[in-house]
């Protein structure tokens, strides 16, 4: 915590300085970073200050007041439990902001709608967090459901958290588009990307090398957007990414979300391209396709959710597509770590 508090000192001489402004990117991201801290600091101090309270109630050994200093110990160990797993989520951008993009696989009707159901999940916990999110883009189902959706989650460690869903997920139900009612298996996958700073280094976009369409857009969002060409592609021509936003109403707001999708998929196809590298160096390198699922939600003959890389499972299918998420996250980043 004393390094902490440093590097807020230094910040904090820095964002004093008359200058400090004249490059606005970087003013904006040295004071995200000092609140950030700011908070930590004073987060932690005022739970030793409550940790000392308590230790001052329990030296005063008074019987009258055992049963308030045992519930707030209870309360101090729970508080402390997840003060110390937050502390494995130390790489570089678990402390930031995720992009989450889902996509049904082969299935038809049944993936879409599955593709949406997680939809649904990720939204409902992420509020349970009390992270902010944002809808960038849909592409509806034929019938029901999405084909995919990407979404910004904002809030501190949603990517550490978040990094734990990237895979196949697989449901497993009576569907409810079959006439015979008969068990279908539907499949979606999962993507997740750090947000990556507009000013950071790791990713250097030569806007030459950036096409952009402007169309009308085909989703849901009222009369204005139907008749306003508002919609936003940009195809990244080198590496030939192609990615579009059509959720806001404004032309200059679809252009700005779609290039901070551009910009977290440029730099996952880095770092995939660095740890494929080292794999082929080590000599165990395996090409990354559509494979075996992370995760089943099992609704029928019986209800389960089993995380297949920890061996994590809850009974209560419902609650876990309602958001309870959190389990099966923590689980996984303590076995990654």
């Amino acid at each position: 915590m004393e390094s902490k508090e440093t590097q807020l000192s230094d910040l904090d001489k820095q964002i004093a300085a008359p200058d400090f402004w004249d490059d606005p990117q970087s003013a904006q991201r040295l004071s995200k970073r000092a609140a950030v801290l700011r908070d930590e600091v004073e987060s932690w101090r005022a739970f030793e200050q409550r940790v000392g309270d308590a230790r001052e109630l329990a030296e005063m050994d008074d019987e009258s007041m055992r049963a308030e200093l045992e519930a707030e110990i209870e309360l101090i160990e729970t508080e402390l439990e997840k003060r110390a797993f937050t502390t494995m989520l130390s790489g570089k951008y678990d402390e930031g902001d995720a992009i989450l993009a889902i996509h049904a696989g082969a299935g038809g009707t049944d993936s879409q709608d599955w593709a949406e159901m997680l939809q649904r999940m990720y939204l409902r916990w992420a509020e349970a967090q009390g992270f902010e999110t944002e809808i960038l883009d849909t592409t509806l189902g034929e019938e029901v459901g999405v084909k995919s959706v990407t979404i910004a989650i904002s809030g501190r460690y949603a990517f550490g958290y978040l990094r734990s869903e990237r895979g196949v997920h697989r449901l497993v139900r009576l569907s409810p588009f079959d006439a015979a009612h008969r068990r279908h298996t539907s499949f979606a996958l999962v993507e997740v990307l750090p947000q990556v700073a507009m000013d950071s280094p790791e990713v250097q976009i030569d806007f030459s090398d950036v096409k952009i369409d402007v169309f009308r857009s085909s989703s849901a969002g009222g009369q204005n957007v139907q008749k306003n060409s508002t919609a936003i592609r940009l195809t990244h021509l080198p590496s030939g990414i192609v990615v579009i936003c059509q959720n806001e109403r404004s032309q200059m707001q679809n252009k700005e979300a779609a290039m901070t999708v551009l910009r977290s998929r440029l730099f996952q196809l880095q770092q995939a391209k660095q740890e494929a590298e080292i794999a082929v160096l080590k000599g165990d390198y395996t090409k990354a396709e559509w494979g075996s699922q992370i995760r089943s939600y099992v609704l029928h003959p019986y209800q389960l959710v089993k995380d297949h890389r920890t061996e994590h499972e809850v009974g209560n299918a419902q609650s876990v597509l309602d958001g309870a998420l959190t389990g099966f996250m923590e689980a996984y980043l303590r076995q990654t770590k």
